[in-house]
């Protein structure tokens, strides 16, 4: 009996540190589809760094708002996977080319990214895809974090025994 106790005990607290380094530390995102090529590949499985910005704390509709714990900036540059606008439970993957108070140009207008210093809701940032065609603007309050590694790949077309990549295991990025 002490030993299936011991045993539960120990599974207990495994499951609840891997739900805490899980929802608070790194969470690995499939890339589910071959639009990101080069750098991604469908069936890539990245590594998300939530520490990377500050971690995250509620957002649209949550009771106590938006913020972030131990805040740190975003670059341009940052590769960075964030939730779809329209339907939080997508996760994308884009790059920052601008950040708030920069100028873009974009269809033959200028315009400048809008920031909590210009008065703005919130900090908003420029993206674009790995390929470079533009994805527009994104609030701070759906970025999840860095992107940081593919942690590894496999060919979603191959049965799951084969389609294995070993050159893409551990790639950072």
């Amino acid at each position: 009996m002490k030993k299936t106790l011991r045993f539960l005990l120990a599974f207990l607290i495994a499951f609840i540190l891997m739900l805490v380094v899980r929802t608070a530390g790194i969470t690995l995102y499939t890339v589910s589809d071959a639009v990101l090529e080069p750098v991604f590949a469908a069936g890539d499985r990245v590594l998300v760094n939530r520490w990377s910005y500050g971690l995250k704390v509620g957002g649209k509709g949550s009771f106590f708002g938006y913020g972030r714990i131990v805040r740190q900036s975003v670059e341009k540059g940052d590769l960075i996977a964030f939730e779809n606008p329209k339907d939080t439970r997508q996760v994308l993957i884009g790059r920052i080319a601008a950040l708030p108070g920069d100028s873009v140009s974009h269809d033959g207008q200028m315009f400048i990214v809008p920031g909590l210093n210009d008065c703005a809701d919130a900090d908003y940032y420029w993206l674009e895809a790995v390929d470079s065609h533009v994805l527009g603007m994104i609030a701070e309050e759906y970025i999840i974090g860095r992107v940081s590694m593919i942690a590894y790949s496999r060919d979603p077309q191959q049965p799951i025994w084969k389609g294995w990549r070993h050159s893409r295991l551990f790639l950072p990025l």
